[in-house]
């Protein structure tokens, strides 16, 4: 799952932006006031609409991004290419197997060896697959990783996840404006309001990039749930084939490409801090699927 949630918490960030903005102006029109708990709990209350309505937006889009950021080509049932029709028909196996509506299937001409799924829900949804991975890995291997996006879709973990994040939405945006309202009234200064309109933005990123842990953090959590289902979908095996085959080609994996987007792919690992990873080791993931851990 890692290529989809870089991609989701990009748009999300620039949507609070823009968000942030509008809310921020409001305030210094007096539309929006801060100050006092009654105020605050409006504040509060606005923004928990406001954060919502970027991350389901967000959300919304998610697919038409997905396919226009990574040149993603759908694959019909019957493509005369062996390996592009074969793909369309796991794919359909596998929704088979979760009982969810199948949805569009495509690929991208990429070294990675990944796949990624996302969509706002079940009947809107796509799964792509790298080129990269078509060569490299085996067709059971390939199933398992299929089964494995597949699961992602049954489970809604794209839904569940924008539910998170709109509830981080609404605190980045509520104490960003907390704080630079706290800022603007200790300036004595006609410039007040601009330093203050800086620190806003300044601290929505900030505040963004450490919701972004639990965000992660969920991501990480969501892993073994698809890893679970892709084993249910496509059989044990393949999905400990399908990761251990990850292990050996981790390298190719493209990470920086689309950091908003690792999330939704079957393999991801971070350059960053561990608390930034959006998949836990693919050892742990094996382990797990063996029985070894729980």
């Amino acid at each position: 799952m890692g290529k989809r949630v870089f991609l989701f918490l990009a748009t999300n960030m620039a949507i609070l932006l823009v968000v942030g903005t509008i809310l921020y102006f409001l305030n210094v029109a007096g539309i929006v006031p801060v100050g006092g708990a009654a105020r605050l709990g409006a504040l509060m209350f606005i923004c928990l609409i406001w954060g919502m309505g970027g991350a389901f937006f967000s959300l919304a889009i998610s697919r038409w991004v997905a396919k226009w950021s990574m040149g993603v080509e759908l694959i019909q049932k019957g493509h005369p290419d062996r390996k592009l029709g074969a793909v369309y028909d796991m794919v359909e196996r596998c929704c088979a197997q979760a009982r969810i509506p199948m949805p569009e299937v495509g690929y991208y001409d990429s070294d990675e060896v990944n796949a990624f799924a996302t969509g706002p829900s079940k009947k809107r949804s796509l799964v792509a697959v790298s080129t990269g991975l078509l060569d490299t890995m085996r067709k059971n291997e390939v199933e398992g990783v299929i089964a494995h996006e597949v699961a992602h879709i049954a489970n809604g973990d794209m839904v569940t996840m924008t539910l998170l994040q709109g509830v981080i939405n609404a605190f980045v945006l509520f104490f960003a404006r907390l704080i630079a309202w706290a800022v603007r009234q200790a300036l004595d200064s006609n410039l007040a309001w601009l330093v203050s309109f800086v620190v806003y933005i300044i601290m929505t990123i900030l505040l963004s990039i450490l919701g972004s842990m639990i965000t992660s953090w969920f991501s990480r959590k969501r892993e073994f749930g698809a890893d679970a289902g892709g084993a249910e979908y496509a059989g044990r095996e393949k999905m400990i084939a399908a990761l251990r085959r990850l292990q050996v080609t981790q390298e190719l994996v493209d990470t920086q490409s689309s950091p908003a987007f690792n999330s939704m792919k079957i393999s991801g690992k971070s350059r960053f801090m561990s608390l930034f990873s959006t998949h836990p080791p693919l050892e742990k993931r094996i382990a797990r699927l063996e029985g070894r851990m729980r």
